[in-house]
């Protein structure tokens, strides 16, 4: 083994201060899959609303590396019955340094936004392509030796590091015939499961992947974090729980965790959802579509895949980022045709519209100039409503003419777009608080549920809301006084509370 294998590195963060990494995890990031995701914006398209959030996943990857070590390490101090071994928390932080490897240009955008319209009907989640990822980066870069030399077990970590990235619902049945090798990762879920809440946590959403990206995001955004995850380190435990290993936090700590959740719904309300940015990556996502098969990426074989298909070749998809943006904005027809037919010359090449590109270009230029399409407003719509059968119908109902509208002012359905924000706690309408279990200073090896009457008769009275928001394409000021009067008449038609913008305030904190 060479000197640098046996040497970690320091890394000096902003949220976490100095992060020791271990020397395989170096080696993990040292890669050209690892060292894209410097690359591809955090927070995507909110970068063009809130200047200071120009973070990328590659940072907050190695919090969430540093975070999952802290945890299982404490863990590990404070309860040597658990048998938790060198190896279980080299495999648990190289699963949270990976855990974000799939993610494509502008991070959800594209798996929420483009991939769904560019392929629909295809379910693919950027946790699948971190997995798929992942294998590649450990076959290109040839780090099996390398994982052996520093003490894992061949292919057995391997597939428990994939299982700790994108864990199965804990609801799962187990198979009866599972073998009982110690070696074996199925051993692991029965005797260390805790081990799966770490990194990407299916029970109730408690995990360090959180803990690293609301403090990330909190700071670049300039939104006040109320939540503390390092009280979270020092008051977990494992506890019994009905015969099964869960990871507890002291009864005590329950306000700190419905901040938690309420930092979350705040980050979204603000940041995530908030109208400006979603106006910014629906226009991102209509430039990707326009320019989709103009776009190349040479991937193994010499196989030729487009930017919607490059998610199914891992070689293609390393070099899939947010250049894509500058791709399409600087690049001309004719080069782009040129490099087609240099990657394409053993096939027939497609004749390709120029006018795509150009359109794409425009809407790039639109929203570097900051020439954004216009919300309307937004509402609250009295009950749940499902938006695959009634959005093209609502776009329809938008374009017809209110009774104050000017005759001469015309609005057509292609003029509006509506997106439906779906709000919660991270558990859809449930309260994520009723899965978590709790530990008393008497008892801290028994986990139990602490009920929301036993917190605060502050906590809100539910979990889950929608917000529908409506945008319009035409920007003269005619028109869009127009579509506001039609906007109106929409929403009193369906019974929908228009929300003001001092009505967007933050959701009732616990205490």
């Amino acid at each position: 083994m060479a000197s640098d294998d046996l040497l970690g590195k320091v890394f000096n963060d902003p949220i976490h201060g100095h992060m020791e990494m271990h020397p395989l995890l170096i080696r993990i990031i040292d890669t050209p899959q690892f060292q894209r995701l410097r690359h591809i914006k955090q927070l995507g398209g909110a970068y063009f609303v809130f200047p200071g959030a120009s973070h990328n996943r590659f940072e907050h990857s190695l919090g969430v590396a540093h975070l999952a070590g802290e945890l299982v390490r404490a863990l590990k101090r404070r309860q040597p019955d658990l048998n938790i071994t060198d190896r279980d928390v080299l495999c648990v932080q190289i699963a949270g340094l990976c855990h974000d490897l799939g993610h494509g240009p502008f991070s959800h955008m594209f798996d929420r936004k483009f991939i769904p319209k560019a392929r629909p009907g295809l379910t693919w989640k950027h946790e699948k392509a971190s997995v798929e990822m992942f294998d590649h980066l450990v076959a290109d870069n040839d780090l099996k030796p390398v994982m052996e030399e520093h003490g894992l077990v061949l292919p057995v970590d391997l597939d428990f590091i994939k299982e700790l990235m994108d864990p199965k619902d804990p609801k799962d049945p187990k198979d009866p015939e599972d073998p009982k090798d110690p070696k074996d990762p199925k051993k692991k879920l029965e005797d260390k499961s805790f081990l799966y809440e770490i990194v990407s946590n299916k029970r109730n959403g408690v995990d360090v992947d959180k803990w690293d990206y609301f403090a990330r995001d909190c700071y670049h955004l300039g939104i006040k974090n109320n939540f503390d995850y390092g009280r979270c380190l020092m008051f977990a435990r494992v506890c019994d729980v009905k015969g099964q290993k869960q990871i507890c936090f002291r009864d005590k700590e329950v306000g700190n965790l419905y901040d938690m959740f309420y930092t979350r719904i705040c980050l979204h309300r603000r940041a995530y959802k908030h109208k400006a940015v979603n106006i910014v990556e629906t226009m991102i996502t209509e430039a990707f579509l326009n320019a989709d098969k103009l776009i190349l990426f040479e991937g193994s074989g010499g196989q030729i895949f487009t930017l919607s298909t490059a998610i199914d070749d891992m070689e293609a998809y390393t070099k899939v980022t947010d250049d894509v943006f500058q791709k399409i904005l600087n690049t001309s027809f004719d080069e782009l045709n040129a490099l087609r037919e240099i990657l394409n010359r053993a096939n027939p090449i497609e004749i390709l519209n120029p006018t795509n590109l150009e359109n794409s270009k425009e809407i790039l230029k639109n929203v570097v100039c900051r020439h954004l399409c216009k919300c309307l407003g937004q509402a609250l719509p009295p009950e749940h409503v499902n938006v695959t059968e009634v959005e093209a119908s609502w776009e329809d109902a938008l374009a017809r003419r209110a009774r104050r509208v000017p005759q001469d002012v015309v609005l057509n359905p292609q003029d509006f777009f509506v997106d439906v924000i779906n709000l919660d706690y991270g558990m859809k309408e449930k309260n994520p608080i009723d899965s978590v279990r709790f530990y008393s200073k008497d008892d801290p090896n028994t986990g139990f549920r602490i009920s929301e009457k036993q917190v605060s008769k502050l906590l809100p009275p539910q979990f889950s809301e929608q917000l529908i928001q409506v945008y319009c394409k035409k920007l003269d000021s005619r028109s869009l006084k127009a579509a506001k009067e039609n906007f109106d008449q929409w929403c009193s038609d369906n019974g929908f509370r228009v929300i003001q913008d001092e009505d967007m305030l933050p959701p009732m904190r616990l205490l």
